[in-house]
This record gives C-alpha cells, structure tokens and sequence, in this order.
C-alpha cells in the first residue's frame, strides 16, 4: 500500500537533486571539510583520546541539585539516534547497489574529512546555545543570529531544516520500518501496513510530548542496544565468512578508482553515491547534529565538538561499514541489484537463512525510531528558534507525528529524492556559515588545549573571550558541576576574568 507516487515528480526531484549535488554541493563540501582539517591540525584524528574522555564527562548541576541539562553522553546519543538509522542500512545498501562497493571508500573518506567541520559546528552551537527554563537550546541557525548577526539567515536554515528533518527524513524511517516489517512478515497488505503506521505514530507522540529530557532517556537506552545488536549480527557474519575479507577490502579500495565500476556515469557516481549516502548518515557539516550538542551542559563548547565528531566515526567506520560487510561477503556483484533493505535482507538471508529477516525487521525498528526521535528535537529546537508560542509548539510536536503516520505508508523514491536536495541545501547554508565563524571556533580550540595541557579540566566563560559578542550562557553558574570546577571558577572570579 503506498501513497503520493508521481514519476514526472520523482524525475525532476531526481535530476535537479543531481544537478546542485554535482556542481555546488560536493564541491563545497569537500573545500570546508579539508580546509578545516589544515586548520585545525586534523583535530578528528589528533584527539580522539579526548572525545573518549569528554564522553564520559558528567551533567552539569544546577543550584537545586538536579542536572541542568543532558549530559554530553546523551547529547550523543539523541544525535547518534539521528544518525544511526536507515541510512546505515538501506542507505549503504543502495549506495553500494548503485555505486559499487568503491562507495564505500569514498563514505569512509568523507567522514573523515566531515569530521573537522562537524567539530567546528558543533563547537559552535555550544557557544552561542541560549538558556531556557528546561535546559538549553542551539544550533546553526542560533550561531548564524549571534556570530553572524544574520537572523534571517538563521530562520531560512530553520524552516529548510524542518522540512528535511521531521518530515522528509521522519517519513523515509518510518516507511523503511513498515518494509522490514511487512517483508519478515511476508505480506504487504492494507490491513498490516495502516497498523504499522499508526502503531509507529501512536509511539512518536509519547516520546515527543514529553520533552527533550524523555528524549534523551529514549535514545540512550535504544541507541547502544540497536547499534550493539546490529554489530554483533555483522561481527557473525564476518567471522562466518573470514575468508572473505581480504576480497571484500580489495574490492572495496580498487572499485574506489575504477571509471566503470558503477551504473552509468562511472567514477563520479561512485563519489557522489558514497558522499551522498555517507552525509545523510552520518550528517557531518550538514547542521543537525549541533542541534542535539548545543542542549548539553558541559564546561567547555570545543568538549561537545569533540563528542559529535566521534559520532560522525561511529556512525560511519562502525555501523556503516557492518552494512557494507554484511553485503559484500554474501553478495559478490552487488551492483545492480535491489536497492535498499531488501538488499541488506537478501545478505543476512544467505548468510544466516530466513530468520534473519525477523531480526533485521527488529533492528530496523530500534534504528528507524531513534532516528525519528532524533529528527523530531531537531525541528523542535528550530521551531523555539522562531517562536515561543506553546500552541505553534504543540502544531508541530502534532505535525511530526502526522509525518511518521503518513510516511509509512507512501512510496519512498519521491520523499528519498525529495530529501537528498533539501539535504543538499541544508548542508550549503551550514557550511558558509560556519566558514565564515570558523575563526571563532578555532579560538575556542586553541583555548581548550592550553588547559588540557596543563593537566585540567578545560573550563570556559564567556569573559575569556570579551571580543565574543552575543554569549550568554557562560556564566560561572553554567559551568559548575564538581569541586574541581567549583576550584577553577573560583580563580577566574579572583583573577577578574567573571562577570
């Protein structure tokens, strides 16, 4: 049963999609990306010991005793519960079904070079992140108000970010859940699918009337279950197939660089496949994950760049690359068959035998839905961007659950063409933005090593840095969380660098 199908609407989403990908997108993409990466001194290889240690940083307590906000742990988890989803799945599935396994390559190259831009958003949304009575909110289009002093940039980045979020990625994952479903179930009938999307709403709308809070709670118990579950059904696999490794890296690294390897357009099919596929994963420089990093309290902005950019690693090195090899050691010529999770479900078949579609259909569930959780704050923190007005809040929280309901039962091509372009927008809104704020973040950087270098816990307040204009949660208060820092702002309050 699938609604809203339209070929004429689907060719020209697809073709001019195409269009801005190839000749504006990836090229922006790739620049900001390696021009970071110089800048920084490749901060996503050089310190990941220190996004290991930030992640396991404590929330920040308020003069009530309680948390002031999420912590950067579940900061992490409500962004990987964005990313970690149907595009690690289906997505790599049909990248390797279209591109070749050489997509993958080129997924794996683009994450590392997205990691320095996902640093400095993310970085940037912490700074310039506001305080509300339930916690904090931020973003890019928060940093393009107060760094750029361009609202109405910040609200055109809103409302592209709520058309793509909540609607168009919302409704691929709840489509993609009532396929696995109705494919383990063997039937695809009425009956079956409107259940499934309205089971699937009924549960959207719990979570998201409760708050980010509940939010939070969700995601960090679904998102490390899923993700554990789905890398150890691909560790089985793998180990069931070790043989089959060294063919699958070799084709991997060689399809890469090869000019035929891909239907139709050769190798720059296979780098847009793999960018395309690897950026509605993993996200990195596209805008959404600072989102879910400005609502953490921590004491340093740089601390919560660090976590996002180790989310960008595990969305893309782990869980993607576990689709990849699930296909790949099962499915020697991918290239050309079904695209999407009837591929994925076709590998763990003939590698585990039909039950394994039950399975998949379970992960999928998990995966799918924590994304729609994720998306679904996403668009609440550009909406509270816009307006306060509780009943535009509650529009939307209704709207956002109207949107899983009617995405699991529409066919997917037009709303996954659909969603590649305004992703591709999103992203190039995102990255002048944070070219032209990059500077900031980089004196945040700078600031965070010359502490951890002395052997502390970096600590910021908006008074160390007076040139930074529009900063307003960075008090002493907003950096207290034990003795230690208790100690430290104390210093800067004698040293006169506290307001």
């Amino acid at each position: 049963m699938e609604l809203f199908q339209n070929d004429l609407i689907e060719g020209w989403l697809s073709d001019s999609g195409g269009w801005l990908w190839t000749w504006i997108i990836l090229p922006v993409v790739a620049f900001v990306g390696l021009y970071f990466t110089i800048r920084t001194g490749a901060v996503q290889l050089r310190m990941i010991p220190n996004m290991l240690k930030t992640l396991t940083d404590k929330a920040l307590i308020g003069p009530d005793g309680k948390p002031r906000s999420i912590s950067a742990f579940q900061a992490f988890t409500v962004s990987a519960a964005s990313r970690v989803g149907t595009g690690n799945v289906a997505g790599v599935a049909t990248a390797i079904a279209v591109g070749g396994p050489g997509a993958v390559f080129w997924m794996w190259l683009m994450a590392f070079i997205g990691g320095a831009s996902s640093f400095i958003e993310s970085t940037l949304g912490q700074l310039y992140k506001e305080k509300r009575p339930d916690g904090y909110v931020g973003g890019p289009a928060y940093y393009m108000q107060k760094g750029l002093n361009a609202r109405w940039l910040g609200i055109i980045f809103a409302i592209i970010l709520i058309i793509c979020f909540p609607l168009a990625f919302s409704s691929l994952q709840a489509n993609t859940i009532a396929q696995a479903i109705s494919g383990a179930a063997g039937t695809d009938s009425p009956s079956l699918m409107v259940t499934i999307a309205v089971v699937l709403a009924v549960m959207t709308a719990l979570v998201v009337f409760g708050g980010i809070r509940r939010i939070a709670q969700v995601s960090q118990s679904l998102v490390p279950a899923m993700a554990l579950l789905y890398i150890v059904l691909g560790i089985v696999i793998v180990a069931m197939n070790i043989s089959e490794l060294p063919r699958v890296f070799g084709l991997i690294f060689s399809e890469a660089f090869n000019f035929n390897s891909a239907i139709g357009g050769g190798l720059g099919a296979v780098i847009m496949t793999g960018v395309k596929r690897g950026m509605f994963s993993n996200e990195a420089g596209l805008g959404s994950a600072p989102n879910a990093g400005a609502s953490a309290a921590v004491t340093h902005p740089a601390k919560q760049g660090l976590v996002q950019t180790l989310g960008v690693y595990f969305d893309t090195f782990i869980v993607c690359s576990v689709t990849a090899f699930i296909i790949l050691v099962a499915v020697p010529n991918p290239v050309g068959e079904t695209q999407g999770i009837v591929l994925t479900q076709n590998a763990l078949t003939e590698s585990l035998g039909a039950w394994s579609s039950i399975l998949l259909a379970i992960i999928i569930l998990l995966l799918a839905f924590s994304s729609i959780i994720g998306n679904y704050y996403y668009g609440e923190a550009n909406i509270a961007f816009m307006t306060k007005s509780p009943a535009v809040m509650v529009a939307y929280r209704t709207f956002a659950t109207a949107a899983v309901l009617l995405g699991a039962l529409a066919t997917v091509n037009v709303v996954w063409n659909f969603a590649d372009g305004i992703m591709g927008l999103m992203a190039l809104v995102n990255l002048i933005a944070i070219f032209a704020l990059g500077g900031v973040a980089l004196k945040l950087l700078k600031h965070y090593q010359e502490q951890a270098k002395r052997g502390e816990d970096p600590v910021f307040v908006a008074s160390d840095m007076p040139e930074l204009k529009n900063v307003t949660a960075w008090t002493p208060e907003d950096v207290t969380t034990h003795e230690i820092n208790v100690q430290r702002v104390n210093q800067l309050r004698k040293q006169g660098r506290t307001r």
